[in-house]
């Protein structure tokens, strides 16, 4: 694999996310789910399943975003991913992405609707991952955080809003 993140950031084609971090699309399954499939959390067909490259350097962040489908991430190479999800419930949970004795696994979920970030720290300076959404990711299931409704919600979160937004 490659010794760095900009050498990744050329080789695999990765663009600026909006959240933060690069990526690029791999996969957009040519199968369609019909609206009607998808009762009430989205506005039109959507693919069955999608997929990209996702990559974070060391003091890069995934601001804090939501979906309204499932996601999947893989850990492929360079250092674990902390993952932050914020429970409707109020609760905050830490899910360490990548291999062990440091990460949980090689392979996480992200429940839909759920307020989530992603940060790296360690000696390879990146994180590799893939990311497989399903049904499909669509900007229009995308929201970024607002910082100010958040910590309204979630006031007992601060430091964590405020290091994600």
């Amino acid at each position: 694999m490659a010794s760095d993140a900009e050498t990744l950031v050329l080789m695999l084609g990765l663009e600026p996310h909006p959240e933060g971090g690069y990526y690029r699309e791999l996969y957009r399954s040519d199968e369609q789910i019909p609206a009607a499939g998808l009762p009430g959390r989205y506005e039109g067909p959507r693919a069955c399943s999608t997929g990209i490259y996702y990559l974070l350097r060391t003091g890069d962040r995934s601001r804090l975003h939501r979906v309204r489908s499932d996601e999947l991430w893989h850990y492929y190479d360079g250092d674990p991913v902390t993952l932050h999800v914020l429970h409707e419930d109020g609760s905050h949970q830490r899910i360490i992405l990548g291999p062990p004795p440091e990460g949980e696994g090689w392979q996480i979920a992200v429940r839909h609707d759920v307020w989530f970030g992603a940060e790296t720290e360690g000696p390879a300076g990146y994180a590799l991952v893939g990311c497989t959404v399903a049904p499909g990711f669509d900007y229009a299931d995308f929201e970024l955080a607002d910082p100010d409704a958040l910590l309204a919600r979630f006031p007992q979160h601060a430091e964590l809003i405020r290091r994600l937004s």
